[in-house]
């Protein structure tokens, strides 16, 4: 079949015209639709559910990251970094070009403000965890990036794509349906096979304030030596559930719940690490409570990692607690010298 493949092409604007100008020919070249919505003013939740549809209807999603972090929203996150989060969380397949030195960048290509140089430094960290990326380090370089990446992207994970529609019989679609239809009904025979599942009582399992011991190691000065801190599972899950909103790489998620330890206990590292058990324990029991869910999700490279992931449940309980509650309304009288009633 004669298909042709929408790519969304992510990016700031005004400092990557001439580099958006090259993938956007090239991949019209490889007969692909180009779309991006870095014309439009995006400063609305209208505009924002508009653009969300377009990444809804494309295949791929190309990622260009130069020297800027670029305009943020009302929540202080780059439109260009929420469309990235968007497409991950949508499970699209990612194609990142990330420019190998920003720093040598000119000033009218690159944040000044260190706020934003910060952010665009956190964000390109995240894009590349977990999975391969491309570095390119003048416009010229980008037309072969695209051209492999993409050709590659395809034949190994094949899209949907767009078909003209003619109106004839088209037989192959038609197998497609009827493949999966037959997959569908092997799936739920085994389903009913395995019966159900029986739900674990989470009133028996630790949680809220209960108290973990979690160990590691770091390392500090070429020296790698082990520790031991003690968390509740609330501070845990208060510190981890934000990055789980969308796919996070296990071993992102390992370094990420160390980090912070070590943080809060004022211990100096270069790296950090949990040990085997201590994740195993902290994935299992966050499982058993509802939180969180742990999938194998193929990489870039081909191989096959878990990704954490927040479940419903583990948002509700996120937002109680780490929302910010308003002063009772007796606080506030006796902050302002009046009695209460």
């Amino acid at each position: 079949m004669d298909k042709r493949y929408q790519v969304f092409v992510s990016s700031t604007f005004a400092d990557l015209k001439e580099e958006r100008r090259r993938v956007i020919q090239t991949l019209m070249e490889m007969d692909c639709i180009p779309a991006g919505m870095e014309l439009f003013p995006a400063a609305d939740e209208e505009q924002w559910a508009f653009i969300k549809k377009v990444i809804d209807d494309c295949d791929y999603y190309l990622l260009i990251i130069g020297g800027r972090y670029g305009s943020t929203t009302s929540d202080g996150i780059s439109y260009t970094e929420k469309e990235y989060d968007y497409a991950v969380q949508k499970g699209m397949r990612v194609i990142a070009l990330l420019h190998e030195d920003p720093d040598t960048l000119p000033v009218n290509k690159s944040d000044i403000d260190q706020v934003l140089r910060d952010r665009l430094s956190k964000f390109r960290d995240k894009v590349a965890g977990g999975r391969l990326v491309k570095f390119w380090k003048y416009s010229e370089d980008l037309a072969g990036l695209v051209a492999l990446s993409l050709t590659k992207t395809i034949k190994t994970y094949p899209a949907v794509g767009w078909i003209r529609a003619t109106g004839e019989n088209n037989t192959e679609l038609l197998q497609q349906i009827n493949d999966l239809r037959r997959r569908n009904e092997e799936l739920q025979k085994r389903l009913e096979a395995i019966g159900p599942i029986p739900r674990i009582d989470r009133n028996v399992l630790a949680q809220g304030e209960d108290k973990i011991q979690l160990s590691g190691t770091r390392t500090h000065r070429n020296m790698k030596t082990s520790w031991q801190s003690e968390a509740s599972w609330n501070e845990i899950f208060s510190f981890l559930g934000p990055d789980l909103y969308q796919y996070q790489h296990e071993d992102s998620v390992n370094r990420l719940i160390a980090q912070y330890l070590l943080r809060r206990d004022q211990l100096t590292f270069e790296k950090a690490e949990l040990s085997d058990d201590s994740l195993k324990t902290t994935k299992i029991q966050f499982i058993a409570l509802g939180y969180l869910t742990v999938e194998p999700l193929t990489t870039v490279a081909k191989t096959t990692a878990q990704f954490w992931m927040i479940t419903p449940l583990g948002k509700q309980i996120l937002l109680n607690i780490r929302s910010i509650r308003r002063k009772s309304d007796s606080t506030e009288k006796k902050a302002v010298g009046i009695k209460g009633t």
